[in-house]
């Protein structure tokens, strides 16, 4: 219903702007033009052009964004050019490296912004402007809701750091340097040395991680333009594509190429397969089942195992990998990487440019061999999310197997259990934690509610005690995502969560869990009667939030499989104002 009465409403004129500014006389449009003169727009200027919406989510609290009014800029012209008139507006942005608790917690928030200031105001189309993590599935999130003609821009990675003749990433090269610090293996000034490298230029992290996971998935979506998502931030190309951005748009405006048409289920099975190809960040899963909930795609988690579990790692980036953004771009980026899978792809998947994938990809070259490899020789053999399920994990549980350690992933170990993020930063490095090698580290009540918004803490820092020692992955279980620029052997998102009395939150201290991947099975070794006695003990903590966004949080939000959204987003409803 929401859908055909958004297309009737769209139809009733062919601009919808034009309900705004039409009418020369009008006594609603009058006001409408005069305020908008106060920028200096001839009369004209609202007659038959597609006024076009620039979604800006610059922020100086997001160092990921910062060179994003030069990139509106560059989109100001491309839609000028092709007789639109670009107006730019801006939506809370989602910083991953400064928000508290986590950013993922806002990114509900955010997609609210950006539709309702869709909805409301004359735009015929958009072009969302998106980096750092959240910002890219936020924007889709909230343009999937509203269905408009919609064009997607990345701001870019960041170029590679170096640091003492070594090429780092961002992130993953972060979490590896905290790590030998703890282990006594770099001095506090050494690591200060390290962190002022890491960050050389504008952009987002330039390991294969959750911002350009999501740029990348943008692309096999359909939603940029072809070649979008690797180019770096501070290159020329990437404010060159910008402006083809802007002039595509109002192409789209008259062509009426809204969104659904282009995220349809053959685009998200072709984003899962490109995912598992790049070795993409585990936090794809609840965001693409985000947008395509929004969409009314009927998506689930067990479709990231089926479509990606056979599929090799063919881009060899950190954290996977040895390379990064820089080299992937000089690589080909992503239309090499689709041309290489391109039988496994769904080619006649319509994009952005009015052009099918198969017409995209079909004269995409790869430059170099080492960063994106062939099917017959892959990084590794298997790529794709795998999907864990067993009593531990009824609604699933995720793993990304090309970044555990393969020993691990084919194991039996003794639970050690902290109770919540709180529990775990003050125990994990207590010399009397009764902990080695052969456990495994539990973390509850970091899963959408019980953090709340399921922060990137998946990935668990080693005990001080074991990082002397050497070791350098264990056995990891929580309710929590982990960053994409991480690694580990790390199960992630388990569902529910234990802040609602999922299994989880029964594990005690000395319980067996076995895992293992390749049978898709996690199994807490406790008998149901023993279970079922726990459950009945159990209580859950009392809610912190007596009102504001964290309660509206905790009261809204669904569980990871299926995709972290609020019940009362999910489903299209259109570009229609209330009334």
């Amino acid at each position: 219903m929401a859908r055909r009465f958004s297309h009737t409403w769209r139809v009733l004129s062919l601009l919808r702007s034009e309900r705004w500014f039409g009418k020369a006389d009008g006594r609603e449009s009058y006001p409408h033009r005069v305020f908008m003169n106060k920028d200096g727009w001839p009369q004209d200027e609202f007659e038959g052009k597609p006024v076009i919406g620039i979604c800006n989510s610059w922020s100086e609290l997001t160092p990921c964004n910062l060179h994003f009014r030069r990139l509106a800029e560059s989109v100001k012209r491309g839609v000028l050019e092709s007789g639109g008139l670009p107006v730019e507006f801006p939506t809370i942005s989602l910083g991953e490296t400064l928000m508290r608790p986590t950013a993922m917690m806002h990114r509900n928030l955010m997609s609210i912004d950006v539709e309702e200031s869709l909805r409301a105001n004359p735009v015929d189309a958009v072009v969302l402007l998106a980096g750092c993590d959240k910002t890219t599935p936020a924007q889709l999130m909230g343009a999937a809701s509203v269905d408009l003609p919609t064009l997607l821009v990345s701001g870019g990675p960041m170029l590679n750091a170096h640091y003492h003749g070594e090429t780092l990433g961002s992130g993953t090269a972060l979490w590896a340097g905290l790590a030998e610090v703890k282990a006594g293996r770099m001095t506090p000034q050494q690591f200060n040395e390290l962190e002022s490298a890491l960050w050389p230029s504008y952009g987002h992290c330039m390991t294969m991680g959750t911002a350009s996971t999501m740029a990348s998935m943008s692309e096999a979506l359909g939603v940029t333009l072809p070649g979008n998502a690797a180019i770096p931030a501070v290159d020329s190309r990437r404010y060159a594509i910008a402006q083809l951005a802007g002039r595509r748009i109002v192409q789209m405006v008259h062509e009426d190429l809204i969104l659904s048409k282009i995220l349809t289920r053959k685009a998200f099975e072709n984003a899962i397969r490109v995912n598992a190809a790049i070795g993409g960040s585990t936090n794809a899963v609840v965001h693409l089942l985000a947008i395509a909930g929004r969409v009314g795609i009927p998506l689930t988690i067990d479709d990231f195992d089926k479509l990606g579990h056979d599929m090799p790692l063919l881009v060899n980036l950190k954290p996977s990998g040895q390379f990064l953004m820089e080299e992937f771009f000089q690589a080909g980026g992503v239309p090499a990487v689709q041309r290489e899978i391109a039988e496994l792809l769904h080619t006649d998947a319509l994009t952005v440019n009015g052009h099918t994938v198969g017409e995209n990809i079909k004269d995409a070259e790869c430059w170099n061999r080492d960063v994106i490899r062939t099917r017959i020789n892959p990084v590794k053999e298997h790529a794709g999310i795998a999907v864990l399920r067993g009593n531990l994990a009824p609604a699933g549980a995720i793993i990304k197997p090309s970044a555990a350690t393969p020993e691990l992933m084919k194991s039996r170990t003794r639970a050690v259990v902290f109770e919540n993020i709180e529990d775990y930063q003050d125990r994990v490095d207590d010399p009397n934690l009764d902990i080695d090698e052969h456990c495994a580290m539990v973390l509850k009540n970091a899963g959408p509610r019980g953090f709340p918004g399921m922060p990137e803490v998946g990935n668990m820092t080693l005990p001080a005690k074991l990082a002397e020692r050497g070791i350098r992955d264990m056995v990891r279980i929580s309710d929590a995502r982990m960053s994409g620029t991480a690694y580990g052997t790390a199960i992630l998102h388990t569902a529910p969560e234990s802040a609602i009395g999922g299994p989880l939150a029964l594990v005690q201290n000395g319980d067996m869990i076995e895992l293992d991947v390749e049978a898709r099975r996690i199994h807490l070794d406790v008998s149901d009667a023993e279970l079922e006695a726990r459950k009945r003990a159990w209580k859950p903590a009392p809610i912190p939030f007596a009102s504001g966004y964290s309660r509206l949080y905790v009261d809204h939000v669904l569980q990871a499989d299926k995709g972290v959204d609020f019940d009362f987003l999910v489903g299209p409803r259109g570009p229609a104002p209330a009334r």
